[in-house]
């Protein structure tokens, strides 16, 4: 049986699945992460993942392993709400209840998974993009439009928010709603960031993109920008760098090299003189 040369991993079927979705993805978790990250809410994607983590366990226990989005998307979204809730309604802070909710869920995940065949627990902690097939690139094509549409026709409430959110009470903007539909957007984008970085890696790739752009950028359109930027190189570089892994003995894992990329993309951002923050 002939070896496989790089050319035909690059433009095999399921290499290109991989990158359309993958880079999309990256694009959705880097933009929302600028306003986790400035709202300092950022390790939420962290618990988020674990979430669905469990609820991915759990469609597979139920036989709904091909439809996992149809029940991960829901449980994800209605936990990122509660959090939120919790947050506001307590003195304890949010960062209490993501441990609460995270650390739970991956108990329950991992027991789900020991009970649910064909299930990975391996894959669903650390991604494998590599099995993605084309009814789930559609679906997260037709997502990922939907989180960058509603970010962009939203972009002046929940700029107004993420920085003051007194001020945009004193505009009429609905700064509740706007809290909601963070949580709805975020809790979709981790959802479908989990196939490419797994529930133990997701929060830092909406960490690292959006503490680069910190660096470089002067302006919140301008850290929208550059962490979309940085994701992409980081997500481009990480896979070329598990393709040529694979021509090797020890193939590496794609989510492992984007986060180690975007780590090195963010370490060499702190080189560089912050730029003056202007609110715009």
């Amino acid at each position: 049986m002939p070896s496989l040369t790089l050319w035909d991993i690059i433009s095999s079927p399921v290499t290109l699945r991989a990158y359309a979705v993958g880079a999309l993805v990256s694009l959705c978790l880097a933009v929302m992460g600028v306003i986790l990250v400035l709202k300092r809410y950022a390790m939420i994607g962290h618990g988020l993942g674990e979430i669905g983590f469990a609820s991915t366990a759990l469609a597979a226990l139920i036989g709904l392993q091909g439809y996992s989005l149809v029940i991960s998307i829901p449980l994800v979204c209605l936990t990122s709400i509660l959090i939120m809730y919790f947050d506001r309604k307590s003195n304890m802070g949010g960062d209490v209840f993501i441990g609460i909710f995270s650390t739970t869920a991956l108990a329950v995940g991992v027991i789900l998974g020991r009970f649910s065949s064909g299930y990975s627990v391996e894959s669903g902690l650390f991604g494998s993009i590599l099995g993605v097939s084309r009814g789930y690139m559609i679906s997260v094509i037709v997502l990922c439009a939907l989180i960058l549409a509603c970010f962009a026709l939203l972009y002046t409430r929940l700029f107004s928010v993420t920085f003051d959110e007194t001020y945009a009470r004193a505009t009429e903007v609905r700064t509740d709603l706007m809290q909601f539909i963070i949580s709805l957007l975020t809790s979709v984008a981790v959802v479908l960031g989990m196939r490419v970085l797994g529930a133990m890696m997701i929060s830092s790739f909406i960490i690292f993109p959006a503490l680069t752009a910190r660096r470089v950028a002067a302006s919140f359109k301008g850290m929208i920008l550059a962490s979309a930027l940085s994701a992409f190189i980081s997500f481009t570089a990480g896979m070329g760098l598990s393709i040529l892994s694979q021509l090797g003995a020890h193939p590496l894992p794609v989510g492992a090299c984007v986060v180690l990329c975007s780590l090195v993309l963010m370490l060499l951002s702190m080189a560089l003189p912050q730029r003056t923050r202007k609110r715009q």
